[in-house]
């Protein structure tokens, strides 16, 4: 070491050891000494905390607030939890004063001689950075900004005890993430609470604080091992374990919890939560608050795999030509997007909600976006018709229409497959999605009348008065759609969506409460499982075939599709018992997905795929149907069996693959029914799924 090197090792030494009343130079400020605000650096002050939301069944689904942080009283950790963070990151913190001389003068030495050494930063100073970086700035690597922390934390060790610091050290530190505190990472990390914490996943998190990127367990665990194992050496040296316990220990693969200790990947429900929360005036973002929801993990993800598998399926297909999920990541170029939704018809309870394919690529809900719903809007408009007293059996032409508006060229709507199927009757319309039935069904009921009854159903978004409204030229939301198909799930009641049960405050006192949405009468009973028959015909037959085909057959579904002219919107809604869903498929910015693109090719297959994951999860088999039934007609109703082409009554010379059941609203059946009522009894007893 030469002379000028050993002078300055000294002087720094005799800095350190004279305590903040140092004059360091004419240039620099006395130790200590900084703006006025500095003085209160040493004080330990409550910390912002998360919010937790709840899933139904009381699991973590996410955290909402400022930081993900969650303080707890170090007397309900382990005591190894501590231990291990004092033995890599402080080992004298029982013996200094907050300032570590020892580590000091072997960190200088270490600069002087070019050796790696440590930091020498103890707890309590990492604690005082951390706690006030407007105060004391731990990137600024200034001898002046050292002193002034070294001074603040000897200041914070005369007011507070070393458990009090402890336990404030840990509640702050940075784990990584965006997630602070022990209690916040051992939730995320390991799925459970720092108090359930193993010996080594409590040295795993130690590991953290020098580089929570470079020691991800959830990323690296290779290099998150041989640091946690270093952590457990170092216990071992200094007395918290025996070497047996810790050899133990490091014989447990380091095994961290999938979607950050979530039950399930719910971060585009997790903020219509926080903004419907804020909306009630509860301040989640404050911290503090637990949410209890109404999402249902297993559904939740059964959707996002379904989503996620789906569209995937849909880039995979011959002749898809857009970019590719994977590479628009790396080059942000716009990618086939989705969104998914799921409610409880029974409560309205939102039981999943994906807002897209990759929030934390693009954390915009569509869910809550307005598009065009194609024929998925056509239940409406056949409910309308119903409720006019045109029978389902009525005969409608299928075929080319040109009708005159008020300004620009003739409206001339027609069929996916560019053919017309002639005369055709109301029931087979829907089930092959026949557009220009629709657009003569909103004509003669007026789409004012057609808007008018959406509305009731729940769809607040304009219905425009043209008639391409009736299949679906007006912009809805997905939530809006599932809302207003609760109306045919139960039997002309709408229900409201929920998405909170209820929420208590930090001192666990209810702050807000949300009991469920009360069922409100739209529609005639009768006209909505006219309609709902109509849709299950569309699932087991028409163009929602890929949605039945991936349920059990124990399960009843119907639902309806839906497609928009230019191919750029592809949609699946569909009923069972238990839920009512929509599938959305489309880009951001309206694009045609692929030449013949379709609902039911595209949409339904993920719907089909998120019901049957959901049942098998729950249990539900061909031998053990859904616990809620769909009842049997309710009263009023007529019905008879009809030649499935002409909607004629069926008789001797009907083939069996034609025949059906029809049901009519009293005064609308057919003409020799209400000639011959007696004839009615003849088909025997139905039996309804």
């Amino acid at each position: 070491m030469t002379n000028s090197r050993k002078r300055l090792y000294v002087t720094a030494l005799a800095l350190l050891a004279a305590g903040p009343t140092t004059v360091l130079s004419q240039n620099s400020v006395r130790v200590g000494e900084a703006p006025a605000t500095a003085s209160e650096a040493w004080q330990i002050v409550p910390q912002p905390q998360s919010s937790l939301v709840l899933g139904r069944d009381g699991s973590l689904v996410g955290e909402i607030g400022r930081q993900f942080r969650t303080s707890v009283s170090i007397r309900t950790l382990p005591r190894y939890i501590p231990h291990a963070f004092i033995a890599v990151e402080d080992q004298r913190f029982y013996q200094h004063d907050g300032v570590d001389l020892i580590g000091v003068a072997s960190a200088i030495k270490g600069k002087l001689f070019g050796e790696r050494r440590g930091g020498a930063s103890t707890i309590t100073q990492q604690l005082v950075g951390n706690m006030h970086p407007d105060i004391i700035d731990r990137r600024d690597l200034s001898l002046g900004r050292k002193l002034r922390e070294q001074s603040a934390a000897r200041e914070m060790e005369k007011h507070y005890s070393k458990e009090q610091i402890l336990e404030a050290y840990l509640n702050q530190v940075d784990l990584g993430h965006g997630w602070f505190g022990v209690e916040a990472a051992a939730r995320h990390y390991f799925g459970k609470s720092a108090s359930r914490l193993s010996l080594a996943e409590a040295a795993t998190l130690a590991a953290l604080p020098k580089s929570p990127v470079l020691y991800d367990p959830s990323r690296f665990p290779a290099r998150s091992k041989a640091r946690r194992d270093l952590v457990l050496s170092l216990m071992v040296d200094q007395g918290y374990v025996t070497r047996d316990v810790a050899d133990k220990a490091k014989l447990e693969p380091v095994v961290t919890a999938q979607d950050g200790g979530m039950s399930a990947p719910s971060q585009y429900f997790v903020d219509a939560v926080r903004q419907a929360a804020q909306r009630a005036g509860i301040p989640v973002m404050n911290g503090g608050y637990r949410i209890y929801t109404t999402l249902d993990p297993t559904l939740q993800k059964a959707a996002v795999t379904a989503l996620v598998d789906g569209t995937a399926k849909v880039e995979a297909r011959p002749g898809y030509r857009h970019v590719k999920y994977a590479d628009a990541l790396r080059t942000h170029a716009p990618y086939l997007q989705g969104a998914v939704v799921a409610v409880d018809p029974a409560s309205g309870d939102v039981r999943a909600l994906v807002g897209g394919r990759n929030y934390a690529a693009s954390p915009f809900d569509r869910v809550f976006a307005l598009r065009q719903p194609g024929s998925a809007i056509k239940p409406i408009v056949y409910a309308a018709a119903l409720v006019d007293s045109i029978p389902p059996n009525a005969i409608v032409p299928d075929t080319a229409l040109s009708i005159p508006m008020p300004s620009g060229p003739n409206y001339q709507p027609g069929n996916a497959d560019n053919q017309f199927l002639g005369p055709i009757t109301l029931h087979e319309a829907l089930v092959r999605s026949r557009n220009p039935v629709a657009v003569q069904l909103g004509m003669r009921v007026g789409i004012d009348t057609i808007a008018a009854l959406a509305q009731r159903m729940g769809i607040t978004s304009p219905i425009a008065p043209v008639p391409s409204s009736a299949i679906g030229a007006s912009a809805v939301r997905p939530l809006e759609l599932v809302t207003a198909y609760t109306a045919f799930a139960n039997l002309g009641s709408v229900v409201q969506p929920r998405l909170i049960t209820r929420i208590d405050d930090p001192s666990g006192r209810q702050a807000y409460a949300a009991p469920p949405a009360p069922l409100t009468p739209v529609l005639d009973p009768r006209v909505a499982f006219v309609v709902r028959r109509m849709m299950q015909d569309v699932a087991d037959r028409g163009t929602g075939a890929a949605a039945r085909q991936a349920v059990p057959s124990a399960i009843p579904v119907a639902g309806k599709t839906g497609t928009t002219n230019d191919n750029a919107d592809v949609w699946f809604v569909g009923i069972t018992p238990d839920l009512v869903g929509a599938v959305w498929l489309g880009f951001d910015q309206p694009t045609t997905i692929a030449p013949g693109a379709a609902g039911g090719s595209l949409a339904a297959p993920i719907w089909g795929q998120m019901v049957a994951r959901y049942y098998a999860a729950s249990g539900t088999t061909a031998s053990s149907p859904p616990s809620t039934a769909w009842t049997a007609p309710p009263p009023g109703l007529l019905y008879a069996e009809l030649d499935r082409e002409t909607g004629a009554l069926a008789d001797s010379t009907t083939p069996p693959d034609r025949r059906y059941v029809e049901f009519f609203l009293p005064g609308t059946e057919p003409a020799a029914l209400k000639a011959d009522p007696w004839r009615l009894p003849q088909f025997g007893a139905l039996v309804f799924h």
